[in-house]
C-alpha cells in the first residue's frame, strides 16, 4: 500500500526553481505519475520495497490525486518493484504543484546517500466558465432493472436493458425480448439509435434492427458488427466493440468511409476547435487523447472520466464536449462541459453533481445528451436528458 501523506521534504519546494534543467513533459497527471514510478523503480532496483508519501501543493482535488496515486502504484509494480513501508531500501517524495500555465509532479528519490531528482510537467486545463452557459438536467425515466441507452423518438421513449427494449408513449407499454447468444460480459454496454424504419441495437457480439408498426418488433443477429455512433453535424462514426469487454477495440471507419485504428477507448466526442474538427476519445489506460480530423494524434487533456458525449449547441463560438469526474466509480458523479481552444479544454460550466455513478453517456444531436446514472439513494437506475443552454 502507499503510505499516508505526510510533509515532504522541504528541498521539493527549492526544487521548482531548477525546472529548465531538470523538466520534461507529460501528456498529464497520470502518464507523469507512470514516468515516474519507473524511474523510481529502476532507481530502487528490481523487487526492492520503495516507502512513498504525496503532498497536494495545487488546485487539483481529492479524486485526481488518487488517480495519480493509483497510476503510479501500478507502473511501479509493473516495473518490478513494490510500494511498502515495511524495510525500504528507497523513499521517494512527491509533490503536486502548479503556475499559471500548466502543473507540475516533484520527486525526491533516495537510496541511502544517493539521491535523484524528477519533474515533470503537463499543460493546465483553464478553469473559468462561460457567462451564461448552464446545464439542464431533465429525468426522462427510471426502473430498478439496469438500463443501457434511452433514446427519445416524438412523444414515444425507448429504453434499453439487458433484458430487451421497451417503448413508453401515448398508446401505453410495449416491450421486446432479448436472447443473448452468449453470457452477457459483467460490465455490459449497449446503444439504441433511431433509424429511416424503425431502430438499432448494438450489443456486445449482437446487433438488433426494430420496428415500431404495426407493434415493436426486434430481429437480433449474432454479429461482430461496428457500433454506430451519432458524430453531429459529420454523419456516423462506426466503431469496433470488444464483445467480452467493455470498450471499444480500436478500430474506427471515419464519417468519409476511411478505416483507421487508434487505441482501445470507452467513449469518443466530435468537437470543433476554431472551426476545425477533433476527436476526443476516453482511453483505457485513463487519458484522454485529442485527434485530429484524419485521427492523428494532436494532444492530450486529463485527467477526465471515462465518459464522454459531444454536444452542437454552439456556446462560446463553438461545439462542446461534456465529461464525468476521474476516481472511483462506486461515487456520485459529475457532469462538466467543455469546448476546445488552441487544442486545450475550456470549462464553460461549473460540475453538474448526480446521485450515483454515471453508467453510460450517449451524443443525442443538437444540443442534449443521455446519461444513464445509478442512483445511490434509491437504487435505481436513472435516464437523463442533459441539455447545454447557452447565455444570453
Amino acid at each position: 500500500m502507499i503510505a499516508a501523506v505526510k510533509g515532504c521534504p522541504a528541498v521539493l519546494s527549492a526544487l521548482l526553481l531548477l525546472l529548465p534543467r531538470y523538466r520534461w513533459a507529460a501528456d498529464d497527471l497520470s502518464a507523469a505519475a507512470r514516468e515516474l514510478a519507473r524511474k523510481t523503480a529502476a532507481f530502487a532496483g528490481r523487487g526492492e520495497p520503495v516507502s512513498v508519501s504525496w503532498r497536494n501543493l495545487s488546485g487539483l482535488g481529492a479524486a485526481e490525486l488518487a488517480q495519480a496515486r493509483t497510476a503510479f502504484d501500478s507502473a511501479l509494480r509493473e516495473a518490478g518493484a513494490r510500494a511498502t513501508d515495511v524495510a525500504p531500501v528507497a523513499e521517494a517524495h512527491l509533490a503536486i504543484s502548479e503556475n499559471q500555465s500548466q502543473y507540475l509532479l516533484v520527486e525526491e528519490a533516495r537510496k541511502g546517500d544517493e539521491r535523484q531528482v524528477w519533474i515533470a510537467s503537463w499543460r493546465r486545463v483553464a478553469s473559468t466558465t462561460a457567462p451564461g452557459v448552464n446545464l439542464e438536467r431533465k429525468l426522462l425515466w427510471e426502473q430498478a432493472d439496469p438500463i443501457l441507452d434511452v433514446v427519445p423518438n416524438g412523444n414515444d421513449l425507448l429504453v434499453l436493458s439487458p433484458a430487451g427494449v421497451l417503448l413508453r408513449g401515448e398508446r401505453g407499454s410495449q416491450s421486446a425480448s432479448i436472447t443473448p447468444v452468449r453470457p452477457w460480459p459483467r460490465d455490459l454496454r449497449g446503444h439504441l439509435r433511431i433509424t429511416a424504419g424503425g431502430f438499432k441495437v448494438n450489443l456486445p457480439g449482437m446487433s438488433c434492427n426494430g420496428t415500431f408498426e404495426p407493434g415493436l418488433t426486434l430481429d437480433c443477429h449474432a454479429i461482430d458488427e461496428l457500433w454506430t455512433i451519432d458524430a453531429g453535424s459529420r454523419g456516423i462514426l462506426l466503431a469496433g466493440f470488444a464483445p467480452a469487454r467493455n470498450y471499444f477495440d480500436g478500430r474506427v471507419v471515419t464519417p468519409a468511409g476511411v478505416r483507421k485504428s487508434v487505441a482501445n477507448f470507452y467513449s469518443i466526442a466530435a468537437v470543433e476547435d476554431q472551426g476545425h474538427p477533433y476527436w476526443m476519445l476516453a482511453l483505457v489506460d485513463g487519458r484522454t487523447q485529442i485527434l485530429d480530423a484524419n485521427f492523428d494524434p494532436a494532444g492530450s487533456v486529463g485527467p477526465w472520466g471515462s465518459d464522454l458525449a459531444a454536444t452542437e449547441a454552439r456556446c462560446a463560438g463553438g461545439t462542446q464536449v461534456l465529461s464525468t469526474k476521474p476516481g472511483d466509480s462506486r461515487e456520485p458523479d459529475t457532469l462538466r462541459a467543455w469546448s476546445l481552444v488552441n487544442r486545450a479544454p475550456v470549462a464553460l460550466t461549473p460540475p453538474m453533481d448526480l446521485p450515483g455513478p454515471v453508467t453510460a453517456l450517449w451524443s443525442l444531436g443538437g444540443a442534449s445528451v443521455i446519461a444513464i446514472v445509478h442512483d445511490l439513494t434509491t437504487g435505481l437506475y436513472s435516464a437523463y436528458l442533459i441539455t447545454v443552454v447557452c447565455g444570453a
